[in-house]
């Protein structure tokens, strides 16, 4: 063993008291090789099970196969923990994993001031150190100093324990993220047992990587134990949530799971026809494990194909998706625009992420939103719907379907790469109190003949006609329609009053949709959001209030059509702060809609907006003079 194992031990029945903390931030960081995001994500379930609450914010590197030890191949796993009701992974990690010299060097600046590093002291030879850029080893010189380093060798201790499981070789050093985890979860007094548990079910008790993984495990909380270097450990107790039935939902599958209810309220078949793209994927794994509750999923060659066949399944009276992210959405755009001509409900899912073209695949950004709004020909609105936290978007999702079937009309619904790779906890919802969102298909009435287009006086939406139907066949195609018969019509005062119409459907839907509330009755400024800013805006907001500041907060699910209050809201306040992942998206939108003024705080950094920024430039409006005098 190396000389960084010859440590003062103490015997194994040694239990510290832990010191109580109310939270907690924790980066786990490393190639992208090393297993963070799944030793982020079991120590996230173990918190989870031990009752705290949670967020978490995976983040990946933008290359499937980044140069390895280099600072673009980087993978990294955030959770925040507390005994509190938080709303964000946190702005800053208290304590960093860092499996390797490129881990440590792209994460350091993100360290709290006398943060705990937890370093894998294995690989910082002189080829990583040079791969990261380092000129210098910083675990031998002063640049650390600032912080508490806490080193271990763990490929050398992985090794060790795993000699008898029967993994061989380098192969071995594959379950040295379960060595920290193991580790951390000595130092944060996490159990194992769920570890443990689901390594049994993963991988086989009694397979050589079951055993090793294990092995390994129980490795890294026995040295914590038995080292004097891990001697102070930590504490977070239980959150005080309300009473029910929870579990730890990632925003994909909380999105897929919400169209499931959807289909059963709609008493529809649900059928999901997508192309594989980064971050949205994960929608249609997951809605591919439940043909059991009747869902049909198809992989299609290309985006254009996944939409024109979820398109046909509306046609055939399925409750149709299809989910992409921005460059699917442009080549979508010409099937999206044929389905609002023949007004058949669809819901696509845009999963946001950082462009334009291939641009930052792997990261977030708000970017989509002036695309989903116009990013069609002719005259085409469509309802957009945003989800605001991972646990949302099973109502997000929900409302996306009672929308589209309700008023015959595909929608856009909004989300990003943040929300659909992180979790928290979620009170699993009594389906029985989900509202019905059925609609029955068309009928033939006696002595009436079937008009395709004929308006539902409150929606304003046509008739569900399905083919196979005597008496209901009707035309279906992109051509202009008769405002009665549905066929072709080249009149152009027709088309004026079929586009006068579609538009009218889609802005008779806000007489359909709740009023914006607010959040805090000061009437100085208010914050208004959209999408996964939401946590960091009400927790600045929160911060800003219990120190006696004047601010309020808004957030919008429905961005077309806006509340119908949104206009007389936005006139009770001096001033608008708006926040985005973008360059100013809403605050346009707000612009032309309400001559609006606003603020924008818009940052396209390919990570969450932070509260502590927000919180930075509420103080700034508030208060310039005194913000001018902390700044200088």
């Amino acid at each position: 063993m190396s000389d960084d194992t010859l440590i003062e031990t103490r015997p194994t029945d040694f239990k510290p008291t832990p010191e109580q903390i109310q939270d907690v931030v924790i980066r786990f960081a490393g190639d992208s090789g090393d297993g963070m995001q799944l030793a982020g994500t079991q120590f996230t379930e173990s918190s989870a099970l031990f009752g705290n609450d949670l967020s978490t914010l995976p983040d990946f590197p933008a290359e499937i196969r980044a140069p390895q030890g280099t600072i673009g191949g980087v993978s990294s796993f955030q959770v925040h923990i507390a005994d509190w009701d938080i709303l964000t992974p946190g702005d800053r990690p208290d304590c960093l994993v860092a499996m390797n010299p490129a881990a440590l060097r792209a994460n350091i600046r993100d360290l709290v001031p006398g943060g705990l590093i937890l370093v894998n002291t294995d690989a910082f030879d002189e080829r990583n150190l040079g791969k990261a850029g380092y000129q210098e080893n910083p675990l031998e010189n002063d640049s650390l100093d600032t912080y508490t380093v806490l080193r271990a060798p763990m490929e050398e201790l992985t090794k060790e324990a795993v000699k008898d499981s029967g993994v061989k070789g380098r192969a071995a050093l594959r379950s040295k993220n379960f060595f920290a985890l193991g580790l951390m979860s000595w130092i944060y007094t996490r159990p194992l047992e769920s570890i443990t548990g689901w390594i049994d079910e993963k991988f086989g008790s009694d397979t050589p990587v079951g055993r090793a993984n294990a092995q390994a495990l129980k490795a890294g909380y026995n040295y914590g134990i038995t080292t004097e270097a891990f001697h102070h450990t930590f504490e977070i107790n239980p959150a005080p949530l309300p009473a029910g039935e929870y579990t730890n939902v990632v925003g994909n599958v909380a999105s897929a799971w919400g169209l499931m209810a959807a289909g059963e309220k709609a008493n529809l078949p649900l059928f999901l026809g997508s192309y594989p793209i980064t971050p949205a994927t994960t929608i249609l794994e997951e809605l591919a494990r439940h043909r059991n509750f009747g869902v049909k999923t198809f992989q299609a060659e290309d985006e254009i194909a996944g939409i024109g066949a979820s398109l046909g399944a509306a046609f055939s009276g399925h409750l149709a998706i299809t989910t992409t992210s921005g460059p699917g959405l442009a080549l979508k755009s010409e099937t999206l625009s044929l389905a609002l001509m023949v007004e058949l409900p669809l819901i696509v899912i845009d999963v946001q992420r950082g462009g334009p073209s291939t641009g930052l695949p792997t990261k977030v950004e708000q970017s989509d939103l002036l695309f989903a709004m116009y990013g069609r020909h002719g005259e085409s609105p469509l309802p957009i719907v945003s989800t605001s936290t991972p646990s949302d978007a099973f109502d997000a999702a929900f409302e996306a379907a009672r929308i589209a079937i309700k008023y015959m009309t595909p929608v856009i619904l909004l989300t990003d790469g943040y929300i659909a790779t992180s979790s928290e906890p979620w009170m699993l919802p009594d389906l029985d109190a989900l509202p019905d969102i059925s609609r029955p298909y068309a009928t033939l009435e006696d002595d009436k003949p079937f008009l395709p287009y004929e308006r539902d006086p409150e929606t304003m939406a046509r008739p569900w006609a399905i083919p196979g139907q005597p008496g209901l066949e009707h035309r279906i195609g992109g051509l202009e329609k008769d405002a009665q018969t549905g066929n072709v019509s080249y009149d152009p005062e027709n088309h004026e009053h079929m586009s006068r119409q579609r538009a009218a459907k889609i802005a008779k839907i806000q007489d359909d949709i709740a009023e914006l509330e607010v959040h805090g009755d000061g009437h100085d400024l208010l914050v208004l959001g959209w999408g996964s800013t939401y946590g960091a805006i009400r927790t600045a907001v929160n911060r800003v209030q219990k120190g006696g500041g004047p601010v309020a907060h808004a957030h919008l699910r429905h961005i077309n059509p806006f509340p119908k209050n949104l206009g007389d809201l936005l006139s009770r306040y001096d001033r608008i702060l708006i926040p985005e992942i973008n360059l100013g998206q809403l605050s346009r939108l707000i612009r032309a809609e309400y001559g609006v003024e606003s603020i924008g705080y818009n940052r396209v950094l390919g990570q969450p907006l932070k509260a502590r920024e927000i919180q930075s430039k509420i103080l700034e409006i508030l208060n310039p003079d005194a913000h001018d005098e902390v700044t200088a």
